[in-house]
């Protein structure tokens, strides 16, 4: 179809205009001629890359601190946050809670039942569940964690002012909900299909 002509409601091109994607610079195809900005894959400036370095960054600072000075493993400090702030909770939920995965929160949860900073107790209405909470130590070893937390977010926020911190929050839980509506497959499966079409014909 030439640039310009009528596009036909339904079609391969109708469908990747609704999300945003113009084919006429050849962005999806790889036809030579693109030269929009946007159209080439810099990593320096691809924002995924930009949040997972920033993100593994302060992840690596903040361990270090945990391990050194308690003996945690992120996970394991996360998961003693989440019952801190949430109070008993299932692996399930502790999983959905933190965006763990299920072997993350086992392992994590074993290694502070062997500490004895959480315990255990059986669910009622599942028993083949049961709720995880902290222990009397986990409760103490929280209240001395916490002020250490705050002030490594203070220090990594000290150049933003009160407003750009609340933006930088309010884009990150965006780019959240952004993501988890592509993980269901929503805006993926129809570019995916799209671009089906378009290899088959």
């Amino acid at each position: 179809m030439h640039e310009g002509a009528a596009v036909e409601p339904g079609s391969v091109k109708a469908a990747l205009q609704e999300d945003g994607v113009s084919l006429a610079s050849g962005a999806l195809t790889g036809r030579p001629g693109s030269t929009a900005p946007s159209e080439t894959l810099r990593l320096d400036s691809y924002l995924p890359y930009r949040l997972s370095v920033a993100s593994n960054a302060v992840s690596r600072l903040i361990a270090k601190a945990y391990e050194d000075r308690f003996g945690l493993t992120i996970p394991q400090w996360r998961l003693i946050a989440v019952l801190a702030e949430d109070g008993p909770l299932t692996q399930q939920a502790i999983g959905a809670r933190t965006v763990m995965d299920k072997v993350s929160v086992s392992r994590a949860t074993q290694g502070l039942v062997k500490r004895k900073l959480v315990q255990r107790a059986p669910h009622d209405a599942d028993g083949r569940s049961h709720h995880v909470m902290l222990s009397k130590a986990g409760v103490r070893l929280h209240s001395e964690i916490a002020p250490m937390a705050l002030e490594y977010e203070e220090k990594l926020l000290r150049h933003f002012d009160p407003a750009a911190v609340e933006s930088l929050k309010q884009f990150l839980l965006h780019l959240e909900r952004s993501a988890a509506e592509l993980a269901a497959g929503g805006a993926t499966g129809h570019l995916e299909r799209a671009a089906a079409d378009l290899a088959a014909g």
